[in-house]
């Protein structure tokens, strides 16, 4: 998926005479493109040195330093200092990834997440306008569902009461799925199944 550095100057030496050299500065533009935003010489611990070994987890990163840096741009000074500080426990929370059986999966989901979340939250995208659902045994708490097919990834702002989840688009045989921890959001032919904490909700959307 990504050749190592040892194979691509390997593959430049076998060219020989055949082809010349990639002058220098595109060599630095080409590392650049495939590095994350910060330096790999200096990344610790596992998650870090994962993130500098894999291109796609590379590009996720340098997206969240330009989502995150808009997103700045937008909030006023009292919540950019609160969104520092939560980006700060975001990367402990992306570093613990390493107790994870995924190791890889597990960084991917955090980033996509967040990034989802820092588009929303930074007013990077248009908020949709929400869906009601009524879900058996659930009258006195409201279900709603946001779509944002305008993030990247694709993602569904999923309330139920007080509670609120970002899932993400999934892959689906048939109608639309979202997923996030303990969280599963099933659409097919107008009905859907909502699995919320540990709990089996059968829906529909209100008329």
């Amino acid at each position: 998926m990504h050749p190592t550095k040892g194979a691509c100057l390997a593959t430049g030496l076998t060219l020989g005479l055949l082809a010349p050299l990639m002058p220098g500065s595109l060599l630095i533009q080409a590392k650049a493109a495939s590095s994350p935003s910060f330096n790999c010489a200096k990344a610790s611990g596992q998650v870090e040195q994962l993130i500098c070994r894999d291109a796609e987890l590379a590009a996720l990163d340098r997206q969240m330093a330009a989502t995150y840096a808009k997103a700045m741009h937008n909030w006023p000074a009292n919540v950019a200092k609160e969104q520092q500080a939560f980006q700060i426990g975001w990367i402990k929370g992306r570093n613990d990834c390493w107790k994870a059986d995924n190791q890889r999966a597990c960084v991917q989901e955090a980033y996509q997440s967040r990034l989802v979340e820092l588009q929303i939250q930074g007013g990077l995208v248009q908020a949709p306008t929400a869906v009601g659902y009524s879900c058996k045994g659930m009258k006195k708490q409201p279900v709603m569902a946001a779509f944002y097919n305008n993030t990247n990834p694709k993602a569904a702002v999923l309330t139920v009461g007080s509670d609120q989840v970002i899932a993400l688009v999934a892959p689906s045989g048939s109608g639309a799925r979202y997923t996030a921890a303990n969280v599963e959001f099933w659409e097919h032919q107008g009905s859907v199944t909502l699995q919320w904490f540990g709990k089996t909700l059968s829906c529909k959307a209100r008329g």
